[in-house]
């Protein structure tokens, strides 16, 4: 597809942006009083800024997390993959597929904040680990940050994932992914808050945001 069809998709996308934010915002509200998760999560979280703003930052680590993303996703949809190559340097992989998902998944996909569920997940069924869902939320927490952060300190650099599909249609495909995933994963968390409902907020706003760019024009 070509980048000027991209960037018309990615206009036509802001008001699914809008939506989103106040979507979240108010999933974020009616999740507000779960203290006992929160304290937890934004503890780790915090954990791993300080980490990040003090220590030298982990680039092989998130590399061969990026790159691995990019073989999950490829083979989510399909695809093969026939090299694969990470280190603090940078990496690739060469892949018999590819389209905007699989080029962008690293940026909205939180692959370590994902393995840190399924472990717990597994450890819970298997051991029962009731009494650890405080470290659960807190190795979360600071997952997620991880995701977060190394992203941003990436992205301020060129990205041939980035330019390859359009800096606006990035923007916005990351963008919506990221928020995607908060308003599965919140009411996951949390439970005050069903998925669907959640997901009906979003369509709301948009369905919203939409009638008001239709007065305005």
């Amino acid at each position: 597809m070509p980048k000027w069809c991209k960037t018309i998709i990615a206009i036509l996308l802001l008001p699914v942006c809008a939506g989103a934010v106040s979507a979240l915002w108010m999933v974020l509200r009616a999740s507000g009083d779960a203290d006992t998760i929160w304290v937890a999560f934004l503890s780790g979280a915090a954990c791993w800024v300080t980490i990040y703003l003090l220590l030298p930052k982990p680039m092989w680590v998130y590399v061969f997390g990026h790159e691995l993303t990019h073989v999950l996703w490829t083979w989510l949809l399909g695809g093969k993959v026939r090299k694969f190559k990470a280190s603090a340097n940078g990496g690739h992989v060469v892949v018999t597929k590819s389209n905007f998902v699989i080029a962008l998944a690293p940026y909205f996909f939180p692959l370590y904040a994902v393995l840190v569920v399924a472990v717990f997940l597994a450890g819970h069924a298997l051991w029962n680990w009731r009494h650890y869902v405080v470290w659960f939320h807190l190795l979360l927490g600071a997952a997620y940050a991880f995701h977060v952060t190394l992203n941003w300190h990436i992205l301020k650099h060129s990205q041939t994932d980035i330019s390859d599909q359009g800096y606006l249609f990035s923007t916005v495909i990351i963008f919506l992914g990221n928020v995607a995933l908060l308003l599965v994963g919140i009411p996951l968390l949390v439970s005050k808050v069903g998925i669907l409902t959640a997901l009906g907020w979003w369509l709301e706003c948009t369905s919203e945001t939409v009638r008001r760019l239709g007065r305005i024009l």
